[in-house]
């Protein structure tokens, strides 16, 4: 019989590949090219080709991975965690999970630069900015950072911005912050040249040149200060004043803006977000309204639309950071989105009621614990606490950790005499009363919980306790019945392009598709309930996942070693330099610091390099885009003495493969200098090329780009580093769980940085095998080129490799539409979302331009409907061009039509409602509705909004 009768029928390398082998012959007959393999040989270089396959093993079978992973990851042991440190457990309201988390609709949309067809996210982060405000009792909040430790770090830079410099560059924190808080400031600092002072807030020195300091709320043992006294003096002095708080105690704690502090941080873990092992999670960032034009990351905002009506959109947006290049005090280009989306969705679901409700019952659930500590003879260190109890155990310390670790409870050895308790939303009576039990050494209490309770009546101090009202905007008090909130996501969901709707084919992004079997381990309860600083022995799975993917990621790159800690792509380009930059330090040569990058590199890289503490030196680019060898020698022997680094994006960041990168590896090599990779176009090298080969140092990887974790509406992200064999001793470390290189700082807070989302890029590696990620880049440059080759004679492709092709992406020129016909290529951007799709990349990296990648995994009939949208816009251009249309009232000038606009009694226009609404003939089958017309920017930034404003006020912005 035959014997592939018996193989798997659920192989996944067909699913993710969107052409099948016709309509790749079909596409070769277009490009030119007999097979994808002569297609292969014309666009990468012969020199730098891999010449074995890749040793990833076969293809698997969906059904039969799950079951291995789900086996792998069961090594894990979900234990009660009492260990707080800014995680805890929490409560994902399951409407939020299925509609949110779990929904391609909301996990495939891309950053919201389009804001026309990203209304219903936007709108789902003024919530989540609102939420934070309110609060914290500070102004302006921006849309999510990374996590709480680097948001800290984000904050001592914007402090030292405003008030430091040569006089004042000492930046103080309290030794009550959270460890992991601790190290990534100092990491972040060191690199920066500011001296960090970590110190008890009783002994603050005034004397000394210090513009920023960063306090814990509660502390990390749980204490509540008052920090009046001390935010009265630091504002007298000149001194910036960041909280690092708890959002959940701010239901019931004054807020740091009431008592003084000049910013806020922290994470909304706790607002539905599972632990994960340390995330993602997203960090909330506030401020007072004189720093708005320096808080990092991104803010969204109200404004209008072109008809008049309310619009939301990406605030300030040509100030993001990265835009300011080597200027920038910050290279944040990305937020945690997804995760920002829950946590405004708790505090909509749950309302100022229910989040009273929740933290009253986190509090009196501690209340209870002090008391029953006490019962037991024990000392409760501090008096004012939220819900994190320590408590004085003497010498019984490694016993009473031993005793709840019997009992499936971890606790926090906090010195050699105490050990603090925090309890959570999941905390129940029960677990009170087990944990007394451990306190007791396994002994019965003798005493009831019913017992402790009727004695408590202490609560929270008055002096500590909230007065102002919270969340009282009419978002926060209208959709706590889940029929309500399923209809308010649904509603929101409608207003957002994402996958679900059309290929998005942004150059240099690659979203391509988050398939659903990569994405079902992230929710399950051994991947998502594990605190981040659990012991080793509970964590085998994760453990074990950690040393596949490494070297998966080893053997795909070419490199020897594998950090998996940064948490986002710009995190990965900080983490590169500064094993760079640490390397050259243990050889003696920490005078080192000019990093050289290439004119046409994305707006991180030099910002990461001044991160890092590096001087950057621009090198010209060639008219064919390339990196200009003559400028390169120049630069490099002009910097010989003190050459760092040169960062540089392979394929380049104009979508080719330079014939000369060994040689430029060599220039760099040749003056001491390393060679970083910007991981960014990885997705067009798997399989093919090894950057580890060709002479990079050290590269990161986008692994919500080439490997699958999905954008998520602007994140999570990660950016691991993988490195030469001589530079591993210098990979980030971890203050709490030893990683990487141990005694270097840490880049992310948690030591993986967002852990549970990298089941989904092993899935996808052992799912597609060696063979099948290949196949996979293969695909992606046949796409391009495809494209490419059916666009050029509308729109110009502006640059090639020395064979006439592309990469993985094209950049196609509109500059010569603004004279022949006034037309701007944000006009062919809008009227593209007429036709149902995302616009490309729009101008970047040249102005005026737009960079498409279609990635592997868009099938021929939709390659071929963006075809047609790009190729009927330009003739719609070409009737501007005749004078058959108006310049100024034409198809494209007012594009988006909304559906409000297209069935109003009045129409104006010198054009038709439905050439408006419906261009193509497939439109009618599949057409998604811009829920707002052209956004005005310029009206929403000259009156920054930030927060939700009464409905009725929107339009008068």
């Amino acid at each position: 019989m035959d014997r592939s009768a018996l193989t798997h029928t659920d192989t996944f390398v067909r699913r993710h590949v969107g052409p099948d082998e016709a309509e790749i012959q079909r596409m070769l007959e277009t490009v030119g090219y007999g097979s994808l393999d002569a297609l292969v040989d014309a666009t990468i270089p012969r020199s730098i080709r891999l010449d074995r396959p890749l040793a990833l093993g076969p293809e698997r079978s969906e059904y039969e991975l799950l079951r291995e992973l789900r086996a792998m990851m069961s090594k894990n042991r979900v234990f009660r965690s009492c260990l707080g440190m800014g995680y805890h457990d929490c409560i994902t309201p399951p409407v939020i999970q299925r509609n949110i988390l779990e929904n391609p609709g909301w996990y495939t949309q891309y950053t919201p630069y389009q804001a026309e067809i990203a209304q219903g996210r936007l709108e789902a982060l003024l919530n989540f900015q609102t939420a934070v405000v309110d609060l914290t009792g500070l102004p302006i909040a921006n849309a999510s950072l990374l996590d709480e430790g680097t948001a800290a770090a984000e904050a001592m830079a914007m402090a030292y911005g405003i008030g430091g410099g040569e006089q004042k560059n000492t930046f103080f924190v309290s030794s009550l912050c959270h460890p992991q808080t601790i190290d990534v400031v100092r990491t972040r600092a060191r690199a920066r040249g500011i001296d960090v002072v970590v110190g008890d807030l009783e002994q603050f020195d005034w004397a000394a040149p210090v513009f920023g300091a960063l306090l814990q709320y509660p502390a990390t043992d749980g204490e509540v200060s008052d920090y009046r006294p001390f935010t009265q003096r630091a504002r007298e002095e000149g001194i910036v004043v960041v909280a690092a708080a708890d959002l959940l105690s701010l239901v019931l704690l004054t807020p740091p803006g009431e008592w003084g502090a000049d910013m806020c941080v922290g994470t909304t873990q706790r607002f539905g977000v599972p632990m994960g092992f340390g995330g993602p999670h997203a960090a909330f960032f506030s401020c007072r309204d004189e720093y708005k034009r320096q808080i990092p990351g991104r803010i969204i905002g109200v404004s209008v639309d072109a008809n008049g009506n309310p619009a939301l959109r990406m605030a300030l947006q040509t100030r993001e950071q990265h835009i300011r290049r080597e200027k920038a005090t910050s290279n944040i280009c990305t937020a945690q989105v997804l995760l920002a989306v829950m946590a405004g969705m708790y505090a909509v679901y749950h309302g100022p009621q229910g989040l009273r409700q929740i933290a009253e019952r986190v509090h009196t659930l501690a209340e209870l614990l002090a008391a029953g500590a006490e019962r037991l003879n024990y000392r409760v260190v501090h008096g004012a606490f939220f819900d994190t109890v320590r408590i004085d155990v003497g010498t019984r310390v490694g016993g009473i950790l031993a005793a709840a670790r019997d009992r499936g409870i971890n606790l926090r050895g906090y010195d050699e005499t105490s050990i603090c308790i925090a309890l959570d939303e999941t905390t129940s009576v029960e677990d009170v009363e087990e944990i007394l039990v451990s306190l007791n050494r396994g002994s019965p209490l003798g005493f009831s919980a019913d017992e402790l309770l009727d004695g408590l009546h202490s609560g929270i101090a008055d002096g500590f306790r909230r007065k102002s009202d919270i969340l009282t905007h009419p978002v926060f008090n209208r959709y706590h019945s889940e029929t309500e909130m399923l209809r308010y996501i649904r509603t929101l969901e409608s207003r957002d392009l994402s996958l679900t709707h059309s290929m998005i084919p942004l150059g240099s992004c690659t979203m391509k598709l988050n398939a659903t079997v990569e994405m079902i381990p992230v929710t399950w309860p051994e991947v998502s309930r594990i605190h981040p600083f659990a012991p080793p022995e509970q964590t085998a799975g994760y453990q074990e996942l950690f040393r596949s993917l490494e070297a998966d990621l080893a053997e795909i790159t070419g490199f020897d070693a594998v950090s998996l800690q940064p948490n986002a792509g710009s995190q990965g380009e900080f983490a590169g330099l500064l094993v760079i930059r640490e390397y050259h330090e243990g050889r003696g040569q920490g005078h080192r610091n000019v990093c050289l990058i290439p004119q046409s590199a994305h707006g991180t890289n030099p910002a990461s390099a001044v991160m890092a503490g590096m001087k950057v030196v621009v090198v010209a680019s060639t008219n064919e885009g390339n990196v200009d060898l003559d400028d390169l020698r120049k630069k490099a022997d002009q910097h010989a003495d003190d050459l760092s680094a040169l960062m540089i994006t392979y394929p380049s960041t104009h979508g080719v493969f330079e014939s000369e990168i060994r040689e430029i590896c060599d220039i760099v090599h040749q003056r001491g200098g390393q060679v970083y990779m910007d991981g960014a176009n990885m997705n067009a090298q798997v399989g093919l090329c090894r950057p580890g080969d060709f002479g990079a140092d050290v590269c990161h990887l986008n692994l919500h780009k080439t490997f699958c974790i999905p954008h998520g509406g602007g994140g999570p992200g990660m950016g691991p580093i993988c490195v030469a064999k001589h530079l591993a001793p210098y990979l980030p470390g971890h203050p709490v769980i030893p990683v990487g290189g141990g005694e270097h700082g840490s880049i992310s807070a948690a030591p993986w940085g967002s852990p549970s989302i990298l089941p989904i890029s092993w899935v996808y590696i052992h799912l597609m095998g060696g063979e099948g990620l290949t196949h996979a880049t293969r695909v992606a440059i046949l796409n391009a080129n495809y494209i490419a080759r059916r666009l050029d004679e509308h729109y110009p492709v502006l640059y090639r490799g020395a064979n006439g092709t592309v990469a993985h992406e094209c950049i196609v020129d509109m500059r010569q539409l603004k004279g022949s016909a006034g037309i701007e290529v944000e006009d062919i951007a809008k009227r593209l979302m007429d036709y149902g799709f995302h616009a490309p990349t729009v101008s970047f990296p040249v102005a005026g331009t737009m960079m498409i990648e279609p990635t592997e995994s868009e099938a021929l009939a939709e390659l071929d409907r963006f075809i047609e949208a790009m190729v009927m816009i330009r003739d719609e251009i070409r009737e501007i061009e005749a004078g058959i249309a108006d310049r100024q009232d034409n198809l494209l000038k007012n594009a988006p039509h909304t559906a409000a606009a297209v069935m109003a009694d009045a129409w104006t226009h010198g054009y038709g409602r439905e050439r408006a609404a419906f261009p193509a003939a497939w439109v009618r089958e599949r057409k998604f509705w811009p829920h707002v017309a052209r956004v005005n920017n310029a009206a929403g930034d000259r009156n920054l909004v930030c927060s939700c404003p009464p409905v009725e006020e929107y339009a008068q912005v």
